[in-house]
């Protein structure tokens, strides 16, 4: 194979990669034809040729009736056979029903994908009205958001430096509003109080609090949050919001602990008991 065959096929299944996610972020509803190519760039040709392609290994599967795009069985498979692993979600539930149910709020779980941000799940509260900023599926760089902003202040100034290096013109193209200095000076104020506040650094109205998650080890796992009309996030209020998300960002960090603690335990080696087995079956046997 020749090396410019070799590096056509890896485009292609980068392209198809991207599709993929695509219609995976976008589960729900659903995506048409004309979605996909608007949001990939891909033309409609090239679009379809790698749908198809998608569709035959089962990743992705086709509405019958509406013609609109959905993740497929086998998508489904290997999320189940990725769940132990990455169960941060399964082990936030909880504390984000909780935390909807004490404030009255829309509540999220939120990981980190290199320089970006995605919002894993949105728990609804009960308050009538409610800000729509940040829904499951949705990527924004890491800097942006509240979740976000408290994921980026848990790394080291060198890692901070490069992850906002990266995203400057994505910053500067979709969040003019938001420029550099003002993320650092947000940054400062998370390192200092301990959690993240987006005073509607996107949408006026829309606020935000965030609390980052860490393995036992230290490292970043994730981050939880919060998100209600500005006049509910004033002080005191803040504060007592602060609270309630450290106390349930604690016990998702015990609950990664004893998963750890667990996976340890099944790889610790077992060889201690075969022998005494082994040799109460040839008693046994004599």
């Amino acid at each position: 194979m020749s090396e410019a065959s070799d590096i056509t096929g890896s485009q292609s299944v980068d392209r198809a990669l991207k599709l993929l996610s695509l219609v995976g972020r976008s589960s729900e509803e659903g995506m048409s034809l004309n979605e996909i190519v608007s949001r990939s760039g891909f033309n409609k040709a090239t679009t379809r040729r790698l749908l198809l392609a998608l569709m035959r290994a089962k990743m992705v599967d086709q509405d019958e009736v509406e013609r609109r795009y959905y993740l497929g069985e086998e998508a489904y498979v290997l999320g189940s056979f990725a769940a132990p692993r990455f169960g941060l979600l399964e082990m936030s539930m909880e504390s984000l029903i909780r935390i909807s149910r004490q404030t009255g709020d829309a509540s999220f779980l939120s990981i980190r994908r290199d320089t970006h941000s995605i919002c894993l799940h949105r728990e609804e509260g009960t308050y009538p009205i409610r800000t729509h900023a940040l829904l499951k599926g949705f990527e924004h760089p890491l800097g942006i958001g509240a979740g976000s902003l408290a994921m980026l202040a848990t790394l080291d100034d060198a890692e901070v430096n490069e992850v906002l290096a990266r995203n400057a013109d994505e910053l500067a193209t979709g969040f003019a509003e938001v420029p550099l200095p003002n993320i650092r000076a947000a940054l400062n104020r998370t390192r200092m109080k301990g959690y993240a506040v987006n005073p509607g650094m996107i949408f006026a109205n829309s606020w935000g609090i965030g609390v980052a998650l860490s393995f036992p080890d230290g490292r970043l796992a994730g981050a939880i949050s919060l998100a209600a009309i500005d006049s509910r996030v004033q002080e005191p209020r803040q504060s007592e919001l602060a609270s309630i998300l450290r106390e349930e960002a604690a016990r998702i960090e015990c609950k990664l602990a004893r998963m750890i603690d667990r996976e340890r335990a099944d790889k610790r080696p077992k060889a201690r008991n075969a022998a005494p087995q082994r040799l109460a079956g040839r008693r046994a046997s004599l």
